[in-house]
């Protein structure tokens, strides 16, 4: 399989030189590319000082349009899967090769490395809003997703293309309900995820909040009441 790891990056010059050679010596049969979303410290200078793949974004387009631009990268370069890892050094690539098997020997449109298919969610209140996300996609599909909020995800070529050139298609949790609801074939794999190596996430107990209301309106009523995509 011809896969590609897509590492979208804004600001994160003090990890993204580890989490590169990591993919080098975990999965070296892999591609990478970099997509620097218009970032305000030295990201693009150490990439390229390094000698990095990447697609230097001029300005910030935001997590949606740096993964998009990733996804038409690999649509465009004829690869047949396309994986988001985060640039923070949470996602441990060896994990990729898995699931990859996985997608290969299930026919699976999106795989996802889940926290939680073997190990039991904490009860912490960051839990509880990935607990209702949960709720809301087994209410709308049918389907039970132990970790929906994972931003480690495996996708086919066919999705590639639909995440590439379609509109209203966030690496989010809402995405993969819609995708479901079109057809998808989704399946989850066990994986740890770590702490960030450097800097400190954007996710405030306030914003965390306000992304679990925003992602179960979005699953409940948007994507509901979305026309279905034709190509999924």
């Amino acid at each position: 399989m011809k896969l590609l790891i897509i590492v979208p990056a804004y600001n994160e010059a003090e990890s993204i030189v580890k989490v590169i050679e990591e993919l080098r010596e975990k999965v070296p049969q892999f591609d990478y590319i970099i997509v620097n979303d218009g970032s305000k410290d030295q990201t693009a200078g150490i990439c390229r000082e390094h000698g990095f793949r990447m697609l230097d974004l001029p300005v910030n387009l935001g997590l949606t349009g740096a993964f998009q631009t990733g996804m038409r990268y690999a649509y465009e370069k004829g690869y047949d899967a396309a994986i988001q890892i985060d640039a923070d050094g949470q996602h441990d690539p060896a994990y990729i090769p898995e699931m990859v098997r996985i997608m290969e020997e299930k026919g699976a449109d999106l795989v996802i490395g889940s926290r939680f298919v073997t190990e039991k969610k904490p009860k912490t209140l960051r839990m509880i809003g990935n607990t209702i996300i949960e709720a809301a996609i087994r209410l709308t599909t049918g389907k039970t997703l132990t970790d929906p909020t994972s931003g480690m995800r495996l996708y086919n070529r066919k999705l590639i293309k639909e995440l590439a050139y379609g509109v209203n298609y966030s690496p989010e949790p809402d995405t993969v309900s819609y995708l479901l609801r079109c057809g998808a074939k989704v399946e989850e794999t066990q994986v740890t995820v770590r702490e960030r190596a450097a800097g400190e996430s954007y996710l405030s107990m306030s914003r965390s909040i306000r992304y679990m209301t925003q992602m179960c309106m979005n699953i409940l009523f948007i994507q509901w009441v979305r026309k279905r995509s034709e190509t999924v």
